[in-house]
C-alpha cells in the first residue's frame, strides 16, 4: 500500500500532511456530537471539468459569479467539506473534524437526520459517470485509515456516499466509484497493522 502517512491532530482538528486552506462555512457541532459517520462526495466545478482552483474558491465563499454561467447558481452558496481530494491526490483540509462542515444538506443515516452534525465529509473530485483516478484511491485509504485510528467515534463500516444519506436528491459519488476496491484496499490496510 502507498507510503502516505497521515495523522490526526488533536489539539486543532487538522490532518497531517494535508493543505490547510481553512475556510469560514462551518460552525459548532451540536453539544455531544462527535464524528460517527465518514461521507464520500463527488464534485467539480464547473460540472465535468476539474482543476482551476473553483472547488476551494467555493468553500471559501470566494467563488467568481462572472467567471463562468454556472458559478452564478452557485455563488452565494455557504457550502464545505472538512477535506478535498483533487485529481492528483492532493488534499486540502477546510474544516477541523470538531467542527461541523456544511456538506450533506438535508440527510438521514440509520433513522438519524442532520448528518452535518456528525459525519466528516470529504469530496472527491470528480463526477458520478467518470472514473475517479488512481491517485485519488491511492491517498483515500490511508487517509481513511488515519481517521479511523485516531477519531475512536468512527468505525469502518460507517462510510457512505451522499447518495446513501440523501436519496433521491444527490447521486454523488456516483457509480464511476469503486466501492468494492475502497473496501479491499481498507481490509489489506488493516491486514498488515
Amino acid at each position: 500500500m502507498s507510503a502516505l502517512r497521515f495523522s490526526v491532530d488533536f489539539a486543532t482538528g487538522l490532518l497531517r500532511p494535508a493543505r490547510q486552506v481553512l475556510c469560514t462555512h462551518f460552525d459548532a457541532r451540536p453539544h455531544g456530537a462527535v464524528p460517527e459517520l465518514i461521507v464520500l462526495h463527488g464534485i467539480s466545478l464547473p460540472p465535468g471539468q476539474f482543476g482551476g482552483g473553483w472547488v476551494e474558491r467555493l468553500f471559501c465563499g470566494a467563488l467568481p459569479p462572472h467567471q463562468h454561467p454556472y458559478f452564478a447558481a452557485v455563488t452565494g452558496s455557504r457550502v464545505s467539506a472538512h477535506l478535498f481530494i483533487a485529481r492528483d491526490g492532493e488534499v486540502t483540509q477546510f474544516v477541523p473534524f470538531d467542527q461541523r462542515a456544511w456538506h450533506a444538506g438535508a440527510s438521514s443515516y440509520r433513522g438519524r437526520s442532520a448528518c452535518n452534525d456528525f459525519s466528516i465529509g470529504v469530496e472527491l473530485e470528480g463526477t458520478d459517470e467518470l472514473p475517479y483516478q488512481d491517485a485519488q484511491y491511492r491517498v483515500l485509504t490511508p487517509l481513511l485509515r488515519a481517521l479511523l485510528r485516531d477519531i475512536s467515534s468512527l468505525q469502518r463500516d460507517h462510510i457512505v456516499g451522499h447518495s446513501d444519506i440523501a436519496p433521491g436528491r444527490k447521486t454523488d459519488p456516483g457509480l464511476s466509484f469503486d466501492w468494492q476496491r475502497l473496501r479491499t484496499s481498507l481490509s489489506v490496510d488493516e491486514s498488515k497493522n
